[in-house]
């Protein structure tokens, strides 16, 4: 396939600094990755935390963001067999781990020190061709939409890991707080693929509309009316859902759920406010046997999973298509609490020679 010299790209030059975009130099692959043509790539919540240096983990000088990458493999290092020139595939968050520590070995690859973190620790999905080891790259069905799978490459993964871990089992009760985001409109549907009975919890018609009528959860609890806690309890029968899934982007839901989690639940934390902290009443947790513990993204056995239920129609992102110039407008809409679901941007020439006119 022929490759150009030059693609666009955007940067962060630094936190909080506006945003480049410009065209930059094609990476060549190493002996053990590839290059992938990225078509379509997410935005992630995360990726504006990395822009804004939110987190206590340094970013990459220079940075390119973005780590939901869908696109065609356009070239392969030496040593690379087990993917091909013209496969389809993506880059997720986990770009390459060591693969000899001890939680590499037990299938932990996103615990490895070594880890490297795509759109954060090495460049990312927001330009026309990225690198990716190719022992972590995500095997895409060819079959399958570029544009849609993109936002399973880190928010679908990432949610049915969190789902994995609340131990939940079919027929029993997920309480999804951030519902009506990015993640959360991906964990309603794989909560409902794998039995789990959904409450979306989040705010404002627009989402309950998506959680309800085109998600198909079977409540929601509007957290600006009311009190969250009475509410979740009186769809439960009072008892409480047997699992909450945090994925909100401020601190004060992590502070409720424990209220209205059933005794012998799991709260799981998935969402990261910055400098949040988790509060849950000693003597309630311990005489209710509550868990309550964290979820980062899956491994790549968590990552096929993920794929295979999109793959079998279980899954359907709704998201937005939007064009790689566009970034900062889609990080304001972010900041803001507008995006309903996920925005694509979209990183062919056409669409870039559009807004260039």
């Amino acid at each position: 396939m022929s490759i150009p010299r030059e693609q666009y790209a955007q940067i962060y030059k630094d936190n909080n600094h506006p945003i480049e975009y410009k065209k930059v130099p094609v990476p060549k692959p190493g002996p053990d990755e590839v290059l992938i043509n990225i078509k379509y790539t997410g935005v992630c919540h995360t990726d504006l935390h990395a822009w804004k240096g939110d987190w206590p983990l340094r970013t990459k000088q220079n940075l390119i963001g973005g780590h939901e990458g869908a696109g065609v493999v356009v070239a392969v290092g030496e040593l690379v067999e087990e993917i091909k020139v013209g496969d389809h595939a993506g880059i997720k968050w986990l770009n390459g781990s060591c693969g000899h520590c001890e939680f590499c070995m037990a299938g932990d690859e996103p615990l490895c020190e070594k880890a490297l973190l795509s759109g954060y620790t090495v460049d990312g999905t927001f330009q026309q061709y990225a690198i990716g080891k190719a022992v972590h790259v995500a095997r895409i069905p060819k079959e399958a939409p570029l544009d849609a799978i993109a936002p399973i490459l880190c928010a679908g993964i990432t949610v049915y890991k969190a789902l994995k871990e609340s131990n939940v089992r079919a027929g029993q009760t997920v309480a999804i707080v951030g519902a009506g985001g990015g993640l959360g409109s991906l964990a309603i549907q794989y909560a409902k693929a794998m039995g789990f009975r959904v409450i979306a919890i989040d705010t404002g018609s627009e989402k309950q509309e998506m959680c309800l009528k085109t998600l198909g959860a079977e409540e929601f609890v509007d957290f600006a009316k009311g009190d969250i806690v009475a509410n979740v309890k009186s769809v439960t029968g009072g008892l409480g859902a047997h699992a909450v899934i945090l994925l909100a982007v401020s601190e004060k839901p992590f502070q409720q759920a424990a209220e209205y989690c059933r005794s012998r639940g799991t709260i799981v934390c998935v969402g990261l406010p910055p400098k949040a902290r988790v509060s849950a009443e000693v003597f309630s947790t311990v005489i209710r046997m509550i868990t309550i513990k964290g979820s980062y993204v899956g491994n790549r056995l968590d990552t096929q999973e993920a794929i295979d239920f999109f793959a079998r129609g279980l899954i359907k992102a709704p998201f937005k298509v939007g064009k790689l110039s566009e970034l900062t407008k889609v990080f304001q809409l972010l900041e803001e609490g507008k995006v309903a679901g996920r925005y694509v941007l979209d990183t062919s020439v056409s669409s870039i020679n559009h807004i260039l006119g």
